[in-house]
């Protein structure tokens, strides 16, 4: 029997419709569907009537299938002849381990296409009005991890070159650890003032923005009740919001 193939494929931020051309192609034709907690489900509805859905989320702590077992799915199904779609939230190869996935198919000589999604660094900022870059505020950005995997305790963040190197910083997943994130960068040189916008479920008719002081956005946070998913961006741009806010505002509910 030939070997299959795996797509994998990033389905975007949220909204169904920013999936791109080829991600929603792949999706159609597959025999398998293996889709995370993050993708949305309306982007099911373009599988073939006989597609095997398996769902894959995971939550912090809890996990619905391993990476193993993920890895493992794929590479069966790939192997029994089948057209499997890897389907990650976002862009599999921003915080997506789709990395991690396409060596294990490597490893086992399985035929594999990434395909790249629009990521929420970079959308949920949009929706909310925040270009993540201006000509007159920002002309470098970072997409960092809020909770990147630590060994012994250890952070692994450049927190001085995030601090004082990139305009823009959006911190994904990042809503438990913003009173640590806010503390590291006012220490290494972050203003304390420093604009802060939190973004919960971006692109999404659920979508809800605040923003705040570096110095307070922790308080305000926890006020408000924000939970992941969220971004969080930090910088100047996040003041541009005041001029050109329009998702929120015209209350759009496509998604």
């Amino acid at each position: 029997m030939k070997d299959g193939i795996v797509y994998i494929v990033g389905a975007g931020p949220g909204d169904p419709k920013l999936i791109t051309v080829y991600g929603l192609e792949c999706i159609q034709k597959a025999d398998v569907i293996a889709y995370d907690r993050l993708v949305n489900p309306k982007l099911l509805d373009f599988a073939k009537k006989d597609a095997e859905l398996v769902y894959c989320g995971k939550l912090p702590g809890k996990h619905h299938l391993i990476q193993d077992e993920i890895n493992a799915l794929l590479v069966e199904k790939a192997q029994q002849g089948k057209v499997v779609t890897r389907l990650k939230g976002g862009d599999p190869f921003v915080f997506g381990r789709g990395a991690e996935e396409a060596e294990i198919l490597k490893s086992h000589d399985i035929v594999y296409e990434i395909v790249p999604g629009i990521t929420a660094g970079i959308a949920a900022p949009a929706y909310a009005g925040i270009p993540v870059t201006h000509r007159d505020f920002a002309t470098s950005f970072a997409l960092v991890t809020g909770h990147g995997r630590e060994e012994k305790g250890q952070d692994f963040l450049n927190w001085p070159a995030l601090a004082t190197g990139i305009d823009t910083v959006a911190f994904y997943m990042s809503v438990g650890n913003i009173a640590y994130i806010a503390q590291k960068l006012i220490e290494n040189g972050r203003k304390a003032t420093t604009p802060v916008a939190v973004i919960e479920w971006g692109t999404t008719a659920q979508q809800r923005t605040i923003t705040g002081q570096l110095d307070e956005i922790a308080g305000i946070i926890e006020r408000e009740g924000y939970h992941n998913p969220s971004m969080i961006v930090v910088g100047e741009v996040v003041n541009v919001r005041e001029k050109i806010q329009w998702f929120e505002e015209q209350g759009l509910t496509f998604s």
